[in-house]
């Protein structure tokens, strides 16, 4: 028997597009679709004959031999196999042709399902450190209560030997389709939870979760030079993956106190240092203790005004971006007594009339002759 063209049983010219074919197609196959057409076999056999010329003129290299040898390469009892395909074939090849319109049409059959490997959730956690720690680096304990891998099943979920299987309610497709009316809808397996497969013989230290809640306790390396707020991340150190996922990551954010006598701005280290009025006047040679206790020489020039900034270029934190280090940075102060000795007072006042400023010498007060140069 002569079959029928492929593109007539479609309805499109010959140069039709891949596009008008595709939806020509559907629209053959929502007319005599089985669910339309219960017990009709003639509605069956266009079915089927639609899918035949659809699984042809769909495919650029079988369309080219078709149009220059017509049936004769492909079997004259149809099919691109030279053979006829039957409803489980075309279901599996060209279900989702027919969107959500069907039940059985729109589901593909598929063959043992295998878990998906799911990767563990991320974890953040968060510290304090001195300045000092962030200044020279450091050591922090870390202690914390996630999930880990199942050492019963190597976080498989099943019994050594055993195997997930099917669910045999949604046939691995993870889905249950039911009719309303005309339409057909969806939803997820409730005896599988939509993962297509149970577990028959779950592991008997995890129930078949794959891991389980249990402390864990490590040492996170601190990066000298690090900064309030920065985020670490340790790698898989998070909740531990299912059915053979990979753990996620720990988020540690680094919070720094504060350090009395310093203070950061950038990647340099600030500190003040309180100077005599003599010294700021004639300059001077003196020593800093810095915050990890080193001590540097500092130079104070002649004539060195209140809160001017000397730096001691590189002992400032060290730079995480790019090489080196910031600068120790001395802001300079000046030391105002409270009470002067009698000769104390007197040699101030004898200064105080050369340079001719008004104070109240009858009070310990010398607030207005500092005052003059504090501004």
């Amino acid at each position: 028997m002569q079959k029928k063209d492929f593109y007539t049983i479609l309805g499109v010219e010959r140069s039709a597009t891949v596009d008008q074919i595709k939806a020509a197609y559907r629209k053959l196959a929502m007319k005599y679709h089985p669910d339309r057409n219960p017990g009709n076999k003639e509605a069956e056999e266009k079915f089927k004959e639609a899918a035949e010329a659809y699984e042809v003129l769909s495919d650029k290299e079988k369309r080219a031999r078709y149009d220059q040898f017509g049936h004769a390469d492909f079997g004259q009892q149809g099919g691109a196999h030279g053979h006829g395909m039957n409803m489980d074939d075309i279901f599996e090849n060209f279900g989702d042709i027919f969107g959500s319109m069907f039940g059985h049409g729109t589901q593909k059959r598929r063959g043992k399902v295998e878990p998906e490997p799911l990767r563990g959730h991320d974890l953040h956690k968060e510290i304090e450190i001195s300045m000092l720690d962030a200044f020279k680096g450091c050591k922090q304990e870390l202690g914390y209560y996630h999930f880990m891998s199942c050492s019963g099943c190597n976080g498989k979920g099943v019994q050594p030997g055993t195997s997930v299987q099917n669910c045999g309610q949604c046939q691995g497709s993870g889905k249950i389709q039911f009719q309303q009316g005309f339409f057909m809808y969806s939803q997820a397996c409730n005896a599988c939870s939509g993962q297509g497969f149970t577990i028959p013989s779950p592991c008997t230290q995890c129930n078949g979760q794959c891991r389980l809640q249990q402390y864990d306790k490590f040492s996170v390396t601190i990066p000298e030079g690090i900064f309030n707020g920065a985020e670490l991340r340790i790698v898989q150190k998070g909740d531990a993956g299912a059915f053979g996922g990979k753990s996620g990551d720990l988020f540690v954010k680094v919070h720094i106190k504060e350090e009395q006598g310093f203070a950061r701005e950038g990647d340099d280290l600030v500190c003040k240092v309180t100077l005599t009025y003599p010294q700021l006047v004639f300059g001077c040679q003196i020593e800093i203790e810095s915050i990890d206790k080193t001590h540097h020489p500092l130079k104070v020039p002649k004539g060195c005004q209140i809160g001017e900034r000397i730096l001691i270029v590189g002992k400032g934190f060290k730079k995480l971006k790019g090489n080196g280090y910031g600068n120790l940075v001395i802001v300079t102060q000046c030391h105002i007594p409270h009470k002067l000795a009698a000769e104390e007072k007197k040699a101030l006042e004898a200064y105080s009339d050369l340079i001719g400023t008004n104070i109240d010498s009858k009070s310990d007060g010398i607030g207005w002759f500092f005052k003059k140069f504090l501004g």
